[in-house]
């Protein structure tokens, strides 16, 4: 597995969670990379992206309530959530910018309870 998402589970609403996606060396975190989410019956979106620059652009209905970020040393990319909504649930993906379909993993489930 190239890229290993981590860290979701089942939140009340308001709560916060961290997300990890750890990178294999044949990654950099270092070029663009995103979160991705998708919701039940929707299409895959995308939540955060962080550019090779470490420019920092967000899906509008998270603006505000989630960062995403990277350690280089760690090769890993993080998603912090907070004042979670239902409206988050879903499965979230980290992949590059823009993405790469060999690239999708398994994911992880985020539930926002109401």
């Amino acid at each position: 597995v190239q890229l290993q998402a981590s860290g979701g589970g089942l939140v009340q609403a308001g709560g916060s969670l961290r997300l990890s996606c750890a990178a294999s060396r044949r990654i950099s975190v270092l070029s663009a990379m995103g979160w991705y989410r998708q919701a039940p019956g929707e299409q895959r979106v995308m939540v955060a992206v962080i550019s090779h620059g470490g420019t920092t652009t967000y899906r509008d209905s998270v603006k505000g309530r989630f960062t995403i970020s990277r350690d280089i040393a760690k090769n890993t990319v993080y998603l912090q959530m907070n004042s979670l909504k239902p409206e988050d649930t879903g499965v979230y993906y980290c992949n590059k910018y823009p993405e790469r379909n060999i690239l999708w993993g398994q994911g992880t489930q985020v539930t926002v309870s109401s």
